[in-house]
C-alpha cells in the first residue's frame, strides 16, 4: 500500500464511473468525473496561493458538496487537511489554527465573518471557497504525499483537557476506508446521508469509503429531526451513520414512522445508545442496525455490532440484545480487553479491563507532541483507548464507562453506562447522564441530570424509585436534575465533565 493517497479513491471512481452522480444537494449534482476535476481544480488554487506539500489547509464548512471536494482538494496538492469544528469559539478556533499553523483557511459565505477574525490575527489567508469554485478550471497534476505522510488532523474535543492534533496518514484513511466497504457491503447502488458533521470523523469516514465504490453522496446543512427524516425519504438514503442524540430526537419524532424509506442499514456511533433507542429504531425505519465504536485515534472504526451467521440465525428478540453491544473487532483491528496489569481478561462478559488497540487505521500519534504519542500506547504498540468493557466467547466488547467516569461510592464500583440504560427503559426520559460528584461520607454519589421527553411527566422521586426497582440501590442515583439540554462536544459527545462540575456546584 505504499502508494495509496486518499486521492486515489476518487481518482478510481472518476475512470470506473465517470459518469455516475457523485454528489447531489439541493439543485447541484456532480458526477465522479466532474467531481474530480472540480476537486483538481480547488487543488491548483490551493497551489496557486502557495500552498506546498506538507501544508496545512484548514477549512470552516457545513456539509454540502464544498466540504465534501475540500477532503479530496487538499491531498491532490500534497496539503494536509484540518476540517474545523464550525461549534468551536473564535479564542479555540485561534489555538487550533496557531498549533498547526495552518496556510489557508476556506470558508462559506456564513463563516465569513469569524474566518476573517482569525486571517486578521494570524498569518494565514482566509479564502471563500465560492469565489474559487466560480472561477474557471485549472488543469492540475496531483502532488501526492507518501501513504505514511498525514493526510489530515482532527483536533480532539478538549473535554479531558487542551485539545490535541490527531494525525491520520494516508494509510490509515484508505485502509479504513476499504476495510469499510466489505464490513458494510457498500456497493455502487448505495446512498450515503452526510447528517452527521463531516467535520468530524463520525461522518468524514464515509466520504472516502462511499466514494470508492462510487456510490451517491447527500447532504444536510443543519441538523433538524424532521429535516433529517424528509433526507431519508427523498433521497432513498440506503445507509447512514448517525450519533445517538441524532437518532433519540428523530424517532422521537410523532411522525417518524409514516415516511417510506429505502435504508438497509443505520449505524450508531459517537456514544452508547440505550436498547429502548435502538428498539424505537429498528421499528421506524424497517432496517438492520449496528452498533459502532471507535475514536479519532483509528479513522474511526474499532468495532460494529453486525452479527456473525450463528447470531444472525437466533430469533429477531435474541438478536437484539447482541445489536445494542458494542460490537467485534472492525476488519483489520487486533482488540484486546487487558486488566490493570495489561493481561486479557477472561471472555465471559463479565470481567471488566480496558480496550486496547492496534491495526493499519490507527494513529502513528499526536501533531508535534511527542509526550502525548508515548502516552497513548503501551509497550506492544497498543493504543490505551481509556474505555472499559467486557468481551465475550463472540469476541463481543460491551463498553461499561470512560475510566475517568467509573463512579466509587461506598467502596461499590459503578459504571454510569448501565444506570443511563435503566434510565433510559422510562418513558419519560429522552435523554441521561449519570455522573458521580464528592460526597464526605461515601467518596462519590451517583447522580444524574435528565432531558425529559414532550408529552410525559416524571419527578425526580418517580425516577429514582424506577432505578431503585430494576437495580441495587448503591447504583441508583441519589439525586436527578430536570434540564432542557445536555452539553454537548461538536461531535455529539456529552460533555460529563461539565455536568460533573454543574451539579457539584449546585449542591454547595
Amino acid at each position: 500500500m505504499a502508494h495509496v493517497n486518499v486521492w486515489h479513491l476518487l481518482a478510481h471512481a472518476a475512470r470506473r464511473r465517470p459518469h455516475r452522480v457523485a454528489l447531489q444537494s439541493g439543485g447541484e449534482r456532480l458526477d465522479y468525473r466532474q467531481a474530480a476535476d472540480a476537486a483538481g481544480a480547488l487543488a491548483a488554487e490551493l497551489a496557486a496561493r502557495r500552498v506546498g506539500p506538507g501544508d496545512r489547509v484548514a477549512c470552516l464548512l457545513p456539509n454540502d458538496v464544498a466540504h465534501w471536494l475540500v477532503y479530496f482538494a487538499a491531498p491532490a496538492a500534497g496539503a494536509v487537511l484540518v476540517s474545523l469544528n464550525t461549534r468551536l469559539s473564535a479564542d479555540e478556533l485561534r489555538r487550533i489554527l496557531a498549533h498547526c499553523e495552518a496556510r489557508v483557511l476556506l470558508h462559506d459565505e456564513a463563516h465569513g465573518g469569524i474566518a476573517r477574525e482569525l486571517g486578521a490575527r494570524l498569518p494565514l489567508g482566509a479564502v471563500d471557497l465560492a469565489a474559487l469554485r466560480a472561477g474557471s478550471p485549472t488543469p492540475f497534476a496531483p502532488r501526492l504525499a507518501a501513504a505514511r505522510e498525514p493526510a489530515q488532523l482532527y483536533y480532539t474535543s478538549g473535554t479531558t483537557g487542551s485539545p490535541k492534533g490527531v494525525v491520520l496518514t494516508h494509510h490509515n484513511v484508505t485502509a479504513h476506508a476499504l476495510a469499510a466497504v466489505r464490513e458494510l457491503r457498500l456497493r455502487p447502488s448505495d446512498v450515503w446521508a452526510h447528517v452527521a458533521p463531516m467535520f468530524h470523523l463520525a461522518d468524514a469516514w464515509a466520504t472516502f469509503a462511499v466514494t470508492a465504490v462510487g456510490g451517491l453522496h447527500v447532504f444536510l446543512p443543519r441538523f433538524t429531526p424532521g429535516h433529517a427524516l424528509d433526507l431519508l425519504r427523498d433521497a432513498r438514503v440506503t445507509i447512514t451513520n448517525l450519533v445517538p442524540t441524532m437518532l433519540t430526537r428523530m424517532v422521537a419524532e410523532p411522525d417518524a414512522g409514516d415516511r417510506d424509506y429505502a435504508l438497509r442499514l443505520v449505524l450508531s456511533g459517537g456514544a452508547p445508545i440505550a436498547p429502548d433507542v435502538v428498539r424505537r429504531v429498528l421499528a421506524t425505519f424497517g432496517c438492520d442496525y449496528a452498533q459502532t465504536y471507535g475514536m479519532t485515534e483509528t479513522s474511526p472504526y474499532l468495532t460494529m455490532s453486525l452479527l456473525p451467521p450463528e447470531l444472525r440465525r437466533l430469533p429477531a428478540a435474541e438478536q437484539l440484545p447482541w445489536k445494542c453491544k458494542t460490537g467485534r473487532a472492525f476488519r483489520g483491528v487486533e482488540l484486546r480487553v487487558v486488566d490493570a496489569d495489561g493481561r486479557d481478561v477472561p471472555r465471559d462478559g463479565r470481567a471488566v479491563g480496558e480496550i486496547r488497540v492496534r491495526g493499519p487505521n490507527v494513529t502513528p500519534g499526536y501533531w508535534r507532541d511527542p509526550a502525548a504519542t508515548a502516552a497513548a500506547f503501551d509497550a506492544d504498540g497498543f493504543l490505551r483507548t481509556g474505555d472499559l468493557a467486557t468481551i465475550d466467547a463472540h469476541g463481543f466488547v460491551d463498553i461499561v464507562d470512560r475510566i475517568k467516569d467509573v463512579i466509587k461510592t461506598g467502596g461499590e464500583t459503578v459504571y454510569s453506562v448501565e444506570v443511563e440504560h435503566v434510565l433510559h427503559e422510562h418513558p419519560a426520559v429522552l435523554e441521561c447522564a449519570v455522573v458521580g460528584v464528592p460526597d464526605a461520607t461515601w467518596g462519590e454519589r451517583v447522580v444524574a441530570a435528565v432531558v425529559p421527553r414532550p408529552g410525559h411527566e416524571a419527578t425526580p422521586d418517580d425516577l429514582i424509585a424506577f432505578c431503585r426497582e430494576r437495580i441495587a440501590a448503591f447504583k441508583a442515583p441519589k439525586r436527578i436534575a430536570l434540564v432542557d439540554a445536555l452539553p454537548r462536544t461538536g461531535s455529539g459527545k456529552i460533555r460529563k465533565a461539565a455536568i460533573r462540575d454543574e451539579l457539584a456546584r449546585s449542591e454547595t
